[in-house]
């Protein structure tokens, strides 16, 4: 006889069929293997009491403040922790029970219910000459020259921006961004480079959106969260997708000490508010993808917070963007000059895909593409 340890098995089914377990009992199994984390907030304390027993009862565990049990606080912050299996059997059983417990098994089973997306590559390119990354920054032939380049590469979307979204930058009107990437535009279409590859506009103007929309973008990036309905209503008429990024603040004031009293919590209630009010004027939920906003009104902490539980934001069935490209939580981390960040952009990168991201944005396609190849193989 002969064992090992098996650090992690991404795809559990798999394994298991070729393990030939019986075709029955793979998909029961996959679910013991999987372990989730909860952390839920607030809890009334008569409810975690109850939820504390109803998980010890199946094998699952709660952990929680020794206050609890001597009912010395009305709410405390807890950790359920459970297979999946566990946890459907868990939220089936709190669905009878008071004190806010159905609305937790509710929201537990959306958790369940989430969509799997193949990971994408989105490059980017710069039409102004002040981002913070010199390399990413092109204008009209060598811009094109560049996306043919990141097409042979093996991006997936292209997204293409005129005004740089670094703190404290310059605003720029709405004729001037135009002007800038205008001749893109004319040239993605003449050249039907968009039958290639996906284009995306990394715009809040509408005038800019409405033009890229009409040389054959299909997605809007938008830094601002689809805080102007004028922006949704144009994507919903051009049947593109749209991307709402969470940000605190504007780019000129988002990184004077930006603060949250729970980053995961304000968040997610931010991409429920908007994906609401997307809805409400005619989106589709699968045509929203939602973007945390690294390094938008976030200090070190939050971001790494929001790179380590990336996952928490598919429970509201959409593809999750990362894009952290050389941003300055690199150099936060070990000072490091811009120039000089692709090894870490790749780890944050790549550790954001293994915890829910779908969508990388970056600068440099050739090397992530290696780097998710690789991790894809290594996830096999």
């Amino acid at each position: 006889m002969k064992i090992y340890q098996l650090n992690k098995i991404k795809n559990k089914k798999e394994f298991l069929k070729n393990l030939k377990v019986h075709g029955g009992g793979v998909p029961i199994m996959a679910k013991k293997m999987e372990l989730l984390y909860f952390q839920i907030k607030d809890l009334k304390t008569s409810a975690v009491n109850i939820l504390k027993q109803d998980a010890l009862s199946i094998g699952a565990e709660l952990a929680t403040p020794s206050g609890v049990i001597t009912c010395e606080k009305e709410s405390y912050d807890c950790l359920l922790v459970g297979t999946r299996k566990h946890i459907e059997i868990l939220s089936k059983k709190e669905l009878a029970q008071p004190f806010g417990l159905k609305a937790l098994a509710l929201e537990l089973q959306e958790f369940l219910k989430v969509k799997e997306y193949p990971v994408k590559i989105m490059g980017i390119i710069n039409a102004n000459d002040d981002s913070f990354f010199e390399g990413s920054r092109f204008r009209d032939g060598d811009a094109v020259e560049k996306i043919e380049q990141m097409i042979k590469q093996g991006a997936n979307i292209i997204d293409i921006g005129a005004v740089s979204s670094r703190p404290n930058a310059d605003v720029v009107s709405d004729e001037i961004e135009l002007e800038r990437i205008k001749p893109i535009c004319d040239a993605i279409k003449s050249k039907k480079l968009y039958e290639k590859v996906s284009f995306s506009v990394d715009s809040y103007t509408p005038s800019v959106i409405e033009y890229a929309l009409k040389s054959s973008f299909n997605l809007v990036n938008d830094i601002t969260g689809a805080s102007n309905d004028e922006v949704v209503k144009l994507a919903v008429e051009y049947g593109a997708k749209l991307c709402i990024m969470h940000m605190q603040g504007t780019p000129q004031t988002m990184q004077q000490n930006p603060s949250y009293e729970d980053v995961m919590v304000e968040v997610s209630e931010f991409f429920e508010e908007r994906i609401a009010k997307c809805e409400a004027l005619g989106m589709k939920r699968e045509d929203i993808i939602l973007d945390v906003g690294i390094g938008f009104g976030k200090t070190l902490e939050h971001n790494l917070t929001l790179i380590k539980n990336m996952g928490h934001f598919k429970k509201f069935g959409c593809e999750v963007l990362v894009g952290a490209s050389r941003k300055s939580m690199i150099d936060k981390v070990i000072p490091t000059p811009t120039q000089e960040r692709l090894a870490g952009t790749i780890v944050i990168h790549t550790r954001a895909v293994e915890n829910g991201a779908s969508i990388v944005r970056c600068h440099d396609v050739k090397e992530h593409r290696q780097a998710l190849a690789v991790l894809e193989a290594l996830d096999t």
